[in-house]
């Protein structure tokens, strides 16, 4: 009794210890804060540099959406256009924007997905691998791809998939096959991009849940050992919920991005091929297209503020039930 008095005692001192050293801080404000850590925000200014001049400087020209825009007067002298939405309204007018923003939405979602399972899976497995030179080489060639260029990949893909020559299409000639037609069937795509994205950017990822895993305490999985846990088990209660402040937060931030597709990735595997439009176009090779044939800023710059705000969007609502879910996985 005295004992568990003491420690409740000790619990006390050292709770209001933090409580008077947060009013002190909070009392002696910004100046004080800056003062004691000013190393770390001069370490800060070069980054902070960066995100002013390629992050918030461009966001004035998002007025362009509004405007009748022309070279000549450039974003501040172009008149505003009459009535001031017409560019949405041009945007949508088709329905191919409609389309792009599905099309954008559902592929991310799948890419987010099995980027997902892919990489947390290797992660564990990995963390679970004694041999370090069997754990060296396939990490290697597992994040090797990453450095490739899409455009690499795309000749890559476009060798595999020929249609005369393909190396898919010679596999199905010696037995007896007729060729696949890969460049017309718009559906199969939704699995070839999945496949080529996962193959290319899961290594990345990888690496980052196996710096997780590695700062986990590793006396949970002794005494798990020691209770007779199977190596499931110990990947399923402890490896699994221990990282998964990492998987929230990792999963939120690529949540923020589901509508800003890999333009390079579909541009260097897609292009310009119109038949595969109905399930590859999506919002980035649209505006690029539109801008390109019809050279109108103004609705390009439309659909880039309409992908802005469904972005944002999606982040807050996803990060709503993240911070219910898991509040240490939450970004704000």
């Amino acid at each position: 009794m005295a004992g568990n008095r003491a420690g409740a005692a000790d619990t006390r001192a050292e709770t209001a210890q933090r409580n008077l050293i947060a009013r002190t801080m909070k009392k002696k404000g910004f100046l004080y804060e800056m003062s004691h850590n000013w190393q770390l925000y001069t370490m800060f200014i070069p980054a902070a540099v960066l995100l002013i001049l390629f992050n918030y400087l461009p966001m004035f020209g998002i007025i362009t959406a509004f405007k009748d825009f022309n070279f000549r007067d450039g974003i501040f002298g172009s008149p505003v256009i009459d009535p001031w939405y017409s560019n949405f309204k041009y945007l949508f007018s088709t329905g191919s924007a409609l389309r792009a923003t599905r099309n954008t939405i559902f592929l991310n979602a799948l890419f987010i997905f099995f980027e997902l399972v892919v990489e947390v899976s290797f992660a564990v497995m990995f963390s679970e691998l004694h041999s370090k030179a069997l754990k060296s080489g396939l990490q290697f060639s597992i994040f090797l791809p990453y450095f490739i260029s899409w455009i690499v990949v795309g000749l890559f893909a476009y060798n595999m998939m020929n249609y005369d020559n393909g190396f898919f299409n010679q596999i199905r000639a010696l037995f007896g096959q007729e060729p696949i037609n890969w460049y017309e069937n718009p559906k199969l795509w939704i699995v070839i991009l999945v496949i080529f994205r996962v193959w290319k950017q899961a290594g990345y990822g990888m690496v980052l849940y196996i710096a997780a895993l590695g700062a986990v305490d590793q006396t949970f999985y002794e005494a798990a050992e020691i209770d007779g846990a199977s190596r499931w088990q110990r990947i399923r209660y402890i490896s699994i919920p221990l990282i998964s402040p990492t998987i929230i937060t990792l999963l939120l931030l690529n949540c923020g991005k589901i509508m800003n597709a890999d333009f390079g990735m579909f541009y260097a595997l897609i292009g310009d091929n119109a038949q595969l439009y109905s399930t590859t176009d999506v919002l980035d090779t649209f505006i690029y297209r539109n801008l390109r044939l019809n050279g109108d800023v103004g609705m390009s710059s439309a659909a880039g503020f309409y992908q802005s705000v469904l972005s944002t969007a999606i982040l807050l609502v996803m990060n709503h039930f993240a911070r219910k879910y898991n509040p240490e996985g939450a970004l704000f």
